[in-house]
């Protein structure tokens, strides 16, 4: 009898753990095309250069605005995404980016290029709120962690394969086909969340106990604080990520295979990181401390790499041990966003926390690219460990509980 009574509940999880798999795996398909478009008009401003006749000023314009729109744009997407539903948004914001890219190859102009990057903005704007957002509503409370750095990884692996992806594209249908091609990766990606019958999340239906939705106020000095955390996080990301290879080419004597070896096990190590992390997150709730202990060592790590000439091999370790360390914080950072976010308000909190990505997207280039022009590439690194000691600092305090 017991066994007859547990079988419906047993295929009740079961059916339950088969819907929250199949939804982490559409989400992070989603968030791979947003990492991938990312990086889709840089890996073609060669093309863009000769086809356009600008120079590398006006081009990088185009990511700046890019950034601008985006941060500007996130908090009201995410505002957006708790009333209207995340579904929607995500569907529109993939068919935006698809469609940005597409006009773009059917009408090359400098101009059509900043139209271009408006929309890859405003459709970059949707993925954290939305996401993040299907993810806390459908996803196992004790797996949540570990479904926020599937998710995450997924991203990361957009990036790190979209400049091969684009460069294979320009060799076989050229520039404009690279476009159209990457483009319409959007729309079919789109395509495959509805048959695929992704879930929706807002907060209609995240109702309190009197059956009322939540009004909590959005404006927390938590989720503040975290605006702040995210952006020191980007700041301390970027600097290497941009300008490491240069930096130790300049700065160290190094040469081109052993730098670029050294930035792409930085960012393979990361990758890696974040996975490791979901455990990680998944088995404690002092997602802050977490954070300040990684980066704490890793600051230590980065200071070495910035002040001593460390050999190719030693240099190489340093820089996988980094990123791995980066990598791991991830998860525990979108749980300390989780934690502080109020019922039913996870898009906005996210679309909130997440334009410190685009503020550190706005300054990190011109900071880091003024250091490189006074011929101070290990400062690269030192300031990079600088942004790494804030956010320790910081990264125990934004894990307070707001009192009851």
């Amino acid at each position: 009898m017991a066994d007859i009574l547990a079988a419906p509940q047993h295929a009740q999880a079961k059916t339950a753990g088969d819907t929250s798999l199949r939804t982490l795996g559409l989400i992070s398909a989603a968030h791979w095309v947003s990492h991938f478009h990312l990086l889709v008009l840089p890996m073609l401003f060669p093309f863009l250069k000769a086809q356009l006749g600008v120079g590398y000023i006006e081009l990088g314009f185009a990511l700046t605005v890019f950034a601008v729109v985006s941060g500007l744009t996130q908090a009201p997407i995410g505002y957006l995404v708790d009333h209207v539903g995340a579904r929607k948004v995500l569907l529109l914001g993939l068919a935006l980016g698809g469609f940005a890219l597409i006009m773009l190859s059917l009408h090359l102009t400098y101009t059509s290029l900043i139209g271009c990057a408006v929309l890859l903005g405003l459709a970059n704007s949707v993925y954290h709120p939305a996401d993040y957002a299907i993810l806390s509503a459908h996803m196992d409370e004790a797996r949540m962690g570990r479904a926020f750095s599937i998710h995450t990884f997924a991203g990361y692996f957009g990036g790190a394969v979209a400049p091969a992806i684009v460069a294979a594209l320009v060799t076989t249908v050229g520039g404009l086909g690279a476009l159209i091609v990457s483009g319409a990766v959007g729309p079919l990606i789109a395509l495959l969340l509805m048959i695929g019958g992704v879930p929706d999340a807002h907060a209609a239906k995240q109702r309190d106990a009197t059956g009322a939705a939540a009004k909590a106020s959005i404006i927390t000095p938590a989720l503040m604080l975290l605006t702040v955390f995210f952006t020191l996080l980007s700041l301390s990301n970027a600097g290497i990520s941009n300008f490491g290879v240069v930096a130790l080419m300049t700065g160290y004597a190094t040469s081109f295979p052993t730098a670029n070896l050294a930035l792409t096990a930085y960012l393979g190590a990361g990758a890696a990181g974040v996975l490791a992390g979901g455990f990680l997150a998944d088995r404690t709730t002092r997602h802050g401390q977490v954070a300040a202990i990684c980066f704490a060592v890793n600051a230590a790590i980065v200071l070495a790499i910035a002040t001593v000439a460390l050999p190719d091999p030693v240099l190489i370790a340093a820089m996988t041990a980094a990123g791995f360390l980066g990598g791991v914080i991830a998860p525990s950072r979108d749980m300390l966003v989780r934690r502080a976010a109020p019922p039913g308000a996870a898009g906005r909190a996210f679309g909130i926390v997440s334009t410190g990505f685009n503020l550190g997207g706005i300054i990190s280039p011109l900071l880091f690219g003024w250091i490189m022009d006074q011929s101070a590439p290990h400062w690269v690194f030192g300031i990079s460990a600088a942004f790494m000691v804030l956010t320790v600092l910081l990264a125990p305090i934004t894990e307070r509980r707001p009192k009851a």
